[in-house]
């Protein structure tokens, strides 16, 4: 469903005015800079290259990082959950958590081990959010991620809760390593690519880098203000 933009001849209408001018609707050319450094950096960096920046970044952010593939997968984030100390373990739903192998882990592994799985239900509403609440750990995918900054890109649905990534005390987030790109410039790009192309828009997209900090006090660092003391990449070699 596409929203409607009120008053907008009211407006554009009135800057024109503040200018001194009538408003041009046509022979605004768009400026050609000398220098695009959003282009330049990693402009020639491989999947490998992006990684090794993400890596370091990660020690930056207070985010621990983990590399698998799909067949290590599932052991792989049972070492990381039991290592933030377990259930309750809420998550999307999400398609391609089978795809990456981790259903048998979700659905029969951990319930007899119980670790309490929530699955995102969009039909009971608000009670999502209140298991998102309770849950120690909160598991969700990247769309994209910037190598730069070590920022992952979730995109929210009904079947994506975005509660997800941020109530829960601990957040793993799947980053597959086909998903890495330099820096914010070129997840714009992806992102307005993707609604041009007519595929729908998220409800919601989130850039989160690492766990929850805040330095607005004296500039000290303080870690699980708003959101996840803890979180975990995890990146799944895809290519």
């Amino acid at each position: 469903m596409n929203g409607t933009i009120q008053n907008r001849e009211a407006f554009l209408n009135k800057i024109a005015g503040r200018l001194g001018r009538e408003k041009r609707n046509a022979g605004v050319e768009r400026p050609k800079w000398s220098y695009n450094p959003q282009d330049a950096i990693f402009k020639e960096a491989d999947a490998d290259e992006l990684l090794e920046a993400l890596k370091t970044q990660c020690t930056k952010i207070h985010t621990d990082l983990l590399v698998t593939n799909a067949a290590n997968l599932p052991k792989t984030m049972k070492e990381i959950v039991t290592q933030y100390g377990g259930g309750p373990v809420v998550t999307w739903k999400d398609e391609r958590y089978g795809q990456f192998g981790l259903t048998p882990l979700f659905k029969e592994i951990w319930p007899k081990e119980n670790v309490e799985v929530y699955e995102w239900d969009y039909t009971i509403e608000e009670r999502n959010i209140e298991y998102a609440e309770r849950a120690n750990i909160g598991i969700t995918i990247s769309e994209i991620t910037l190598a730069e900054s070590g920022t992952a890109v979730l995109f929210s649905s009904k079947d994506r809760g975005r509660t997800v990534s941020f109530l829960p005390a601990a957040s793993v987030i799947l980053i597959p390593k086909s998903t890495l790109v330099p820096r914010m410039t070129q997840a714009a790009r992806i992102i307005r690519e993707r609604v041009n192309s007519g595929q729908k828009a998220p409800s919601c997209i989130n850039f989160i880098t690492g766990p929850s900090n805040s330095a607005d006090i004296e500039m000290n660092l303080v870690v699980g203000v708003h959101g996840p003391v803890k979180a975990a990449y995890i990146v799944i070699d895809d290519l």
